[in-house]
């Protein structure tokens, strides 16, 4: 299968994967085919990428970081949880269920154990077939990666439950922000974006004395948004004052929200977000983390459309865990813009003078 931009498909094709609603559930079966009022309304509904069946590289197969039933069972209490602190806002007071840190507990658990099980180590692009509810998604998502970069860091199981559910509740602050203002498409004004930036200190306020959330845990929805140099908010600190969980949740939260669809912009792709990680190093985020994660990252994913060096064009096939910013591509055009009819492919782990110079059709218009 090919990942190509929304608006270049065209009516007839068919998709090489489901696509999902906020809740997980399937609301496009793969193999479905697409019309043009099908494919307009996935643009309208903010998904800007699809998995493509092609004949030329149907035997690529994108594995999904957990199950199905994991991403319906964590979406579902993350959305039941939220939704519970959204509806007892402006009340005297609010109980929050006794139940909330075991049910994310559980989520926890099956999402490690999806991700122990995996055969691919690498951390693979989320969010291409979802139409998704931003803030529930995101906290899966950012979950995932955290999870995933602290097992390629080395930490042990119940650290990884630790920074997993810092990931999951980083952003549950925002349940307290005006949604108006959270689903805002232009910019915001100064007084808009202060309000934003309290949901940090809300996420840490609701979670500090919830039983069986950890309380670094509370301390990642506190510190996501600070930063080595101080720029950060809600306190400023600086460097060793901010908590190792939350620099690695700082990482994550960054690119997912890069590689994401947003009301004002495209998503970007993997490489183009881990530049601008790389810009940010020693001011905003640490040198090794950012490293750690391009390392662990496929930047160029599973069938992506490139034009290498030499001027041939194809379809990345395939991914090298040593050296996943070099994969292989199965080449599909000559230089000269000849399609061919006996493809071949090119592992640019081991042919070093050729590179991926150009990604085609991405966040043009």
């Amino acid at each position: 299968m090919r990942l190509i931009p929304t608006r270049s498909c065209v009516p007839g094709m068919k998709l090489g994967k489901c696509i999902f609603n906020e809740e997980g559930i399937i609301l496009l079966k793969e193999h479905a085919q697409l019309s043009q009022t099908l494919i307009n309304r996935l643009q309208q509904l903010g998904i800007d990428f699809l998995y493509i069946e092609d004949e030329a590289t149907a035997d690529v197969v994108i594995e999904e970081p957990i199950s199905d039933e994991t991403r319906i069972k964590a979406l579902s209490e993350i959305r039941n949880h939220f939704k519970m602190i959204v509806e007892s806002s402006g009340k005297a007071k609010f109980s929050k269920s006794q139940f909330m840190g075991k049910a994310f507990g559980n989520v926890m658990k099956m999402i490690m154990d999806d991700l122990d099980s995996r055969e691919s180590p690498l951390i693979m692009l989320l969010n291409m077939n979802v139409l998704n509810n931003y803030l529930y998604q995101h906290s899966l998502n950012v979950c995932i990666y955290a999870t995933m970069l602290g097992m390629a860091y080395g930490y042990g199981r119940d650290e990884l439950a630790t920074i997993g559910l810092g990931g999951l509740l980083h952003d549950i602050g925002k349940t307290k922000i005006n949604p108006d203002i959270i689903k805002k498409a232009g910019p915001l004004s100064a007084e808009e974006k202060a309000e934003v930036q309290k949901h940090a200190e809300f996420g840490f306020k609701l979670l500090k004395d919830e039983p069986n959330i950890p309380l670094l845990a509370a301390h990642c929805a506190f510190q996501h948004h600070e930063r080595l140099d101080g720029s950060g908010y809600p306190r400023g600190i600086k460097d060793n004052e901010i908590h190792e969980y939350a620099k690695w949740i700082a990482i994550v939260d960054s690119y997912d929200s890069m590689t994401t669809h947003r009301p004002h912009r495209l998503a970007m792709l993997p490489h183009q977000a881990m530049e601008v990680l790389f810009a940010g190093v020693g001011t905003l985020y640490e040198h090794k983390k950012v490293a750690l994660f391009r390392d662990n990252v496929a930047i160029y994913p599973l069938g992506l459309t490139v034009t290498l060096s030499t001027g041939e064009k194809g379809v990345v096939v395939r991914i090298n865990p040593a050296v996943p910013q070099r994969p292989t591509v199965r080449v599909l055009e000559e230089a000269d813009g000849r399609k061919l009819t006996q493809l071949y492919e090119i592992d640019l782990s081991e042919k070093l003078t050729v590179f991926v110079s150009k990604v085609d059709e991405w966040g043009t218009s």
